[in-house]
């Protein structure tokens, strides 16, 4: 049988008890395929990557190394977060790297969506692949493939030069969550105790913070992004919204408009809030927010984002509208 094949009886992951059999199936599958061997993981904080970080610190320990990538697109206190549970609280030989400098002046003047896309997919490689080529004895590279991916690619997975990874670093795939469904992950996941909130995290596209920064990015309008999505993250989940929302966030498009600021005529950005729900991501409705919060929201984010002067929200559904904006 195909190994990317999820076998019919395979029960649902939906409870810890399952999670922990399956964790304790997987710690010894793990142990069997890398032995004593290195096992490298790009660890981007996300639920995928977090999940497997977790299950192979506790299946081989300090022989998992783990490499965090800050291209400097990342939501605020993402980077602090992946440190503080990884590094200090999980005892990970964990590698992070502060590419911020080096992403940004590559996507300066850079416009077009998909050319932001490309410079930053590949740069994350360039980086991740240098950061590999300074270990020895790395024979494994660990993937947090979950199996709506496989599904998406046909059941072929290439396990030569990953994800676009030079050749001359041909590693072998070790993929212990391929089989799970998103959901299930996350039940793994708080299982292995990492923090609700980095498990139930939201979606978010690889491109990060790049694609909701729309035009050029520049570094004072990226900033606005950053804070103004932190502080719609603090509203929503203070006023019973977080969970119930499947995706909120904030976007700085490169344009600006008149305002008044301590009686003084301004020229700053708009912020534009988008709040929807779906399924399946081919479509979606748009969240329907209490006014009251809109306005406090809209006072916060007025007052306390540097260079913006309005905020607006996004009514649009999709379809017409995609969800991100780039």
């Amino acid at each position: 049988m195909n190994d990317n094949v999820r076998p019919e009886t395979m029960e649902r992951i939906t409870t810890k008890e399952l999670a922990q059999a399956f964790i304790d199936e997987q710690v010894d599958k793990i142990q069997k395929q890398v032995k004593d061997n290195k096992v490298l993981l790009a660890l981007s904080g996300g639920v995928d990557s977090s999940v497997v970080a977790a299950l192979l610190l506790k299946a081989i320990g300090k022989n998992l190394v783990c490499v965090h990538v800050n291209h400097g697109l990342l939501r605020k206190g993402e980077p602090e977060q992946v440190i503080q549970v990884f590094k200090e609280e999980m005892d990970a030989n964990l590698i992070y790297v502060d590419a911020t400098d080096r992403f940004l002046d590559k996507l300066a003047g850079v416009k077009d969506p998909e050319q932001k896309r490309k410079i930053i997919g590949k740069e994350f490689i360039d980086v991740f692949a240098e950061e590999a080529r300074k270990l020895e004895d790395i024979h494994f590279l660990a993937q947090g493939t979950i199996y709506p991916d496989i599904l998406e690619s046909d059941g072929i997975k290439s396990h030569h030069n990953v994800g676009g990874l030079p050749e001359d670093l041909d590693f072998e795939l070790v993929e212990p969550v391929k089989l799970l469904f998103k959901d299930e992950v996350r039940v793994v996941g708080e299982t292995l105790g990492l923090p609700h909130n980095m498990v139930y995290r939201q979606p978010f596209p690889g491109p990060g913070l790049g694609v909701r920064c729309v035009g050029a990015i520049t570094r004072d309008r990226l900033e606005a992004v950053r804070e103004s999505d932190a502080i719609l993250r603090e509203e929503f989940a203070k006023n019973g919204l977080e969970g119930k929302v499947w995706q909120y966030f904030t976007v700085v498009p490169d344009f600006t408009s008149t305002g008044i600021e301590d009686g003084k005529r301004t020229d700053a950005w708009p912020v534009i809030i988008r709040a929807v729900n779906t399924k399946d991501a081919m479509s979606a409705t748009i969240e329907e927010i209490p006014y009251e919060l809109l306005k406090h929201i809209t006072e916060r984010i007025t007052h306390e984002v540097k260079g913006v002067n309005r905020v607006l929200y996004d009514l649009t559904p999709k379809p017409t509208g995609t969800i991100e904006y780039e």
